[in-house]
């Protein structure tokens, strides 16, 4: 029986450009372990793809769509040879430095996008036996920048004459919801915050929520997707709440789900909130907001 495992010296697995990736490589094994060399790759990957109903709209899509590579380093870590019983550790230290020409985006796993940082090692073996391989995610996080992005108070009044999104208006009852987000431009570690007030409603409120959205673009000159899809949703408030009563809006932006707002040549990674005023029947209106994420 043989293993090999990757330990970082870094718990959090959290790095910025520029930084050194340490860690350990750990072979252990139940007797001698004769091996044909070891290899460490470590690789940072953009994949892009298509939603089901873009598929087949843009041919020139599919150039577009190949895997951006941002980062990519093989080292040998051990030559051909033999290691004894036990436990053995090999240390490594790579450089995080992007390919030239191309940037370390924040790690994000998205639907349409993702970017992905991984550190594979593989221990080569003889025909015989079965080559050993492990892989683990490292998280790539922006510096903070010296310049603050200038916080953008927003007000707003939900009522139907402001709705756009609904057809038939006729059917949607007399309400009035105001209330204000704190900024619409935040720093992905701290919440999105507010509060909303229900200043009267002909019909009962059976719930209001608060939808985190993101909206991922990927393309080309010759066209682009754009698709947008809920990240989390919390109900801020149930059943029919009390008319001028003041409501909190607190959210909290999910790690790695989110990042810092991004547009680049081939893809565009951004993110609203809706708000969402449900009624008894089942019926609801939603209120859209763009934010601007970034790492301050």
């Amino acid at each position: 029986m043989a293993s090999i495992d990757i330990r970082l010296k870094k718990v959090n697995k959290i790095y910025k450009d520029g930084d050194v990736i340490a860690g350990v490589v750990v072979v252990q094994s139940k007797g001698d372990l004769p091996h044909q060399g070891i290899t460490l790759a470590v690789e940072g990957v953009v994949s892009l793809q298509l939603s089901a109903k873009s598929v087949g709209l843009f041919e020139a899509f599919y150039n577009s769509l190949k895997p951006i590579q941002l980062l990519q380093y093989n080292v040998d870590v051990a030559k051909p040879g033999k290691f004894p019983s036990g436990k053995t550790e090999i240390p490594f230290e790579i450089p995080l430095k992007p390919k030239p020409g191309k940037t370390l985006y924040e790690t994000y796993h998205g639907v349409f996008v993702n970017i992905q940082y991984l550190i594979r090692v593989e221990m080569k073996r003889s025909l015989l036996n079965k080559d050993l391989q492990k892989q683990t995610e490292f998280i790539i996080e922006y510096k903070s920048q010296e310049e603050k992005a200038k916080p953008k108070f927003v007000n707003f009044s939900i009522s139907p004459e402001t709705l756009t999104n609904v057809k038939e208006k006729q059917n949607v009852p007399k309400f009035k919801v105001k209330g204000h987000l704190d900024s619409s431009v935040l720093q992905i570690t701290q919440p999105l915050t507010g509060e909303l007030v229900v200043e009267h409603c002909q019909a009962p409120v059976k719930s209001i929520e608060i939808q985190l959205v993101r909206v991922e673009t990927c393309g080309c000159a010759e066209g682009y997707a754009k698709d947008a899809t809920e990240i989390q949703n919390i109900q801020i408030a149930d059943g029919d709440v009390p008319r001028n009563v003041a409501i909190p809006i607190y959210m909290i932006f999910p790690r790695l789900f989110t990042c810092p707002t991004l547009s680049t040549n081939n893809f565009k990674i951004e993110f609203e909130i809706n708000i969402v005023v449900v009624f008894a029947d089942d019926h609801l209106v939603t209120e859209n907001f763009p934010l601007r994420l970034s790492r301050f």
